[in-house]
C-alpha cells in the first residue's frame, strides 16, 4: 500500500502531464496544416461575443431609475473601452476599470 504523500505526489504529477498534453495537442495537431474552417471561426468570433455577454451579465442588475443612477457601471465601462482602445492593453484596462469601479461605489 501506498503512502498519502506518494499517492498525493503520485496524483500532481499525473494531473501534470495531463495538462500539459492537453495544452500541447493542438499545436502537435495544427503544426503541419491549416486548421479547419470552424476553427479559424471560432478564433475570430468567439472572444469579442464572450465580452458582449459578459458586459450583458455585469449590467443586467444595475438600477438606472434610483441613485447613482448606474454611474459607476457605465463610468468604469466607458474608461475600460477608451484604454483598452488607447493602449491595447488587457491588464491595464481590467485592473484600472476595476479600481475606478471600487473608487466611485465608495464615493458616490
Amino acid at each position: 500500500m501506498m503512502a498519502p504523500l506518494d499517492r498525493t505526489l503520485l496524483s500532481v504529477v499525473f494531473m501534470a502531464l495531463i495538462i500539459f498534453a492537453t495544452r500541447a495537442f493542438p499545436f502537435v495537431l495544427f503544426s503541419r496544416h491549416k486548421p479547419p474552417g470552424i476553427l479559424l471561426f471560432i478564433e475570430k468570433y468567439i472572444p469579442p461575443m464572450i465580452m458582449a455577454v459578459l458586459v450583458v451579465y455585469c449590467l443586467k442588475s444595475v438600477s438606472f431609475t434610483s441613485a447613482p443612477y448606474g454611474v459607476p457601471e457605465l463610468a468604469a465601462l466607458l474608461f475600460v473601452t477608451a484604454v483598452h482602445l488607447w493602449r491595447k492593453n488587457a491588464m491595464l484596462s481590467i485592473f484600472g476599470g476595476t479600481i475606478l469601479y471600487m473608487v466611485l461605489i465608495r464615493v458616490l
